[in-house]
Order: structure tokens, then C-alpha cells, then sequence
């Protein structure tokens, strides 16, 4: 079995750390955290990566605390914000915290315990903080920070004195589990970097003890250049009301092969032996996209258990063509949930149908995609008006606008 330093190298997950070497990594049992703020009522994928990298720290033995930001959530990180935040209300901050932590546990069970920083920030005395806390924070430190020279620029869109203060929050949660639970290692994502160091800053200036940061490198979609997480829909969330299990499960489907390894390695609990033969199986007939699908179905299953990723699965095969769309009695429900679906007659109009359902704005512009070869029945390409009783198969057919599954509607006679 790989040490956890080997395991980290190995997935790709080890980016920067004030660890000299590694391998410390690999005795005896460390306490850490990993702190989310809730700004929004779910995660992101983007926020299950740094997930993954907690539960690779708890499969080799050591043990997490898991901080909800309830006190920095109502100011917000402003780390990476070209503009000012809009606070969020205390009680949108208190049911982002319920729904956060509900998804947690679904990921980790009991493996953590949770906290909430608004338990030591609700009472504390704001002159006691600046002796306590800003007396020990040198302002070079602050400003020197990359994102608060950006705001501060001619071009930039200021700050305010409330974001400024935000490390300064951060940097007491660390000193404050690291006197009262014993707690000596952060592990955040990369963006975090900055705001971490200054919780080990303030470790030292205050006590004299010392305690390390582990972060891990954002992923980022190699053909947007944005981070991970975000599709042309907007952000994919990890609650179902957001975005569905299937469409989770597609967004999965549609990864590439230049980067489906290292999505394997991140995002699944696969052991390296598994993710080399699907590898192996991907790479002897690409097209059919084995190693996508082995992705999606570990994410999903992890994210939205057994029965939604049979359903997201099944409900991907008709998509696909792998199943023919006249067989999905029990999936059509889902179906209709998840693509536009319309109806007409065995010769009713193309034309008609691609405007109805969406996959086209316009008469003129439906014309155009016929006209371009970029329509197809079941598969297959058409350039014609009218449907066919052919095309139909047990009254039902699936009607695409080009390449991507989310471009497809079910057409029912």
C-alpha cells in the first residue's frame, strides 16, 4: 500500500506546503482542519476536489475537523474578487450551513467532526481581538497580499476595511483549534494559500508553536481556462435540486481524454492498480469513452448514491444510442425531466419540433441547422422537413442539435 505522501504524488494533489519534506506526512497521526464558508447552499465540484484530498489524509490514519465559516461566511472571502462581495443575510448564511454540513456528511459519514467559527466569534470583544489578534498581524503582510494590491490599483475596485480584515478571521480559527483541539496542519486548495500562512504566522507570534499548511492545486478546465466545476450552464453543484444526478453524470461523460486520467485520480477513491487497467481498456477503443464512464459513475455514486447513478446511467445509454429510444419505458420520466420534450405526428414538421423544444430560436435558424447537416434523428443525420413513420421507435424518437447530449429532445408521438 502507497504512504500517504506517495498516494498525494501520485494523484496529483500535492501543490504547495510548509513541510520540508513530505514524507512527515507518512507518521504518526496528525489533527487537521479544512475550512469552507457558506456562500452559497451547496458545493461545487470544485470544492469536492479539496473533499478528496480530506479523505486521502483520513484513509492513512489522521484525523479531520471539518470548520463551517458561520462567522466568515457573513463577511466573505475576498481573495480572487475583482469587486466587493454582496453579504449575504445571517439567515441565508445559517441554512447555507445546514445544507453544507447535510453534504459533508453524506461525503465523509463520521470521519469528521464539524465546528463552526461563529461559536467563538458570537461573544468576542473587539477590542480584545485587535490586542489579541491584529497586535501580532503586520500590515506589510497584509498589503503586500497579490489581491489587495489588484483592488487597491487604479484599476482595480477597492476594498473595504470588513474584506481586508478577512485573514485576520482566518488566521484566529487556526490559532484557536490549534490551542483548544490540538489542531497543527490547515489543508485548503491553492487559493487558500495565503490566508493559511497567516493562521501559521499568528501560531508562532502568539505561542511559539508551530503548524503547517498543505494545499492543493485548482484544477481548471484545460479548454476554458476557468476553474473546475464550471460548464457553459454555469457552475455544476453537488445538490440534486441544482444541478440533477443525471446531468452530473453527463458533465463527466463529456470530459476529455486528455484529462480524464488525472480526474480519475483526483476525484474517485480508485486504487492505482483499477485506474491503470481502465486506462488500458480506454486507450485500446477511445470512442468508447470507457474511462468516462467509470469516472462518472464513481463521482456520481459518491456524490448522489447507488440509485441515482443506475438512473443517470440507463437514462446516459438512451442519449448515447446505446439503448434504443424505444426501449426506455421506465426511463422516459426521467427523461422528460431532463431534456425538452414535445409531440407531433408521423409526418409532422422537423421544422416545428426543433423550435418547440428549444433546439432552434427560430423557423429560419431550423432551416439553417437542416440545411447544415447539423440535425440528426436517433443518430442519424437529416436534412429534410418532415418527420417519417421510420423514424419513430415505439412512437418515440430522439431529435439532436449537433454533437452534446444537453442538445437533444425526446419527440413523442
Amino acid at each position: 500500500m502507497m504512504t500517504l505522501s506517495e498516494e498525494l504524488n501520485w494523484r496529483g494533489m500535492v501543490n504547495q506546503t510548509t513541510f520540508t519534506d513530505l514524507k512527515s506526512l507518512d507518521g504518526d497521526p496528525i489533527k487537521f482542519y479544512m475550512g469552507v464558508d457558506p456562500s452559497a447552499d451547496s458545493m461545487q465540484i470544485g470544492n469536492l476536489a479539496a473533499a478528496m484530498l480530506v479523505k486521502n489524509f483520513i484513509k492513512h490514519g489522521h484525523e479531520a475537523v471539518l470548520l463551517i465559516g458561520g462567522a466568515t461566511g457573513l463577511i466573505g472571502d475576498p481573495d480572487g474578487k475583482a469587486q466587493e462581495r454582496q453579504l449575504i443575510t445571517k439567515e441565508e448564511v445559517d441554512q447555507n450551513k445546514v445544507a453544507i454540513v447535510e453534504q459533508y456528511r453524506r461525503l465523509f459519514g463520521d470521519q469528521v467532526r464539524v465546528v463552526d467559527n461563529i461559536d467563538w466569534f458570537k461573544d468576542i470583544n473587539y477590542l480584545d481581538f485587535l490586542r489579541d489578534v491584529g497586535k501580532h498581524v503586520p500590515m506589510r503582510q497584509m498589503l503586500g497580499r497579490d489581491f489587495v494590491q489588484t483592488r487597491l490599483s487604479d484599476e482595480g475596485g477597492g476594498i473595504s476595511y470588513a474584506e481586508f480584515s478577512y485573514v485576520l478571521i482566518q488566521a484566529y480559527d487556526f490559532l484557536k483549534l490549534y490551542q483548544d483541539e490540538q489542531v497543527t496542519l490547515q489543508v485548503c486548495g491553492s487559493d487558500q494559500w495565503g490566508n493559511s500562512i497567516a493562521g501559521i504566522d499568528l501560531i508562532r507570534r502568539k505561542t511559539g508553536g508551530e503548524a503547517h499548511v498543505y494545499s492543493t492545486p485548482l484544477i481548471v478546465n484545460p479548454n476554458t481556462g476557468q476553474k473546475f466545476g464550471k460548464s457553459e450552464d454555469g457552475a455544476i453543484w453537488l445538490d440534486a435540486a441544482k444541478t440533477s444526478p443525471t446531468k452530473f453524470y453527463q458533465f463527466w461523460i463529456n470530459v476529455g481524454d486528455a484529462e480524464v486520467e488525472s480526474l480519475l485520480k483526483v476525484f474517485t477513491e480508485l486504487p492505482k492498480e483499477r485506474i491503470d487497467q481502465i486506462m488500458s481498456e480506454h486507450s485500446g477503443d477511445p470512442k468508447q469513452r470507457i474511462a468516462q464512464t467509470e469516472l462518472a459513475r464513481e463521482v456520481t455514486k459518491l456524490v448522489h448514491g447507488d440509485q441515482d447513478t443506475q438512473s443517470a446511467d440507463v437514462v446516459t445509454m438512451y442519449l448515447t444510442g446505446k439503448k434504443p429510444i424505444g426501449e426506455a419505458d421506465s426511463a422516459l420520466e426521467t427523461l422528460r425531466q431532463e431534456i425538452a420534450s414535445v409531440h407531433t405526428s408521423d409526418q409532422g414538421s422537423i421544422v416545428d419540433a426543433l423550435v418547440q423544444s428549444g433546439l432552434a430560436s427560430s423557423n429560419t435558424e431550423a432551416r439553417r441547422l437542416l440545411s447544415d447537416n447539423a440535425v440528426s434523428i436517433n443518430g442519424n443525420k437529416i436534412d429534410r422537413e418532415n418527420f417519417e413513420q421510420d423514424d419513430f421507435n415505439n412512437g418515440r424518437l430522439l431529435l439532436r442539435r449537433g454533437k452534446a447530449f444537453k442538445d437533444t429532445a425526446l419527440v413523442e408521438l
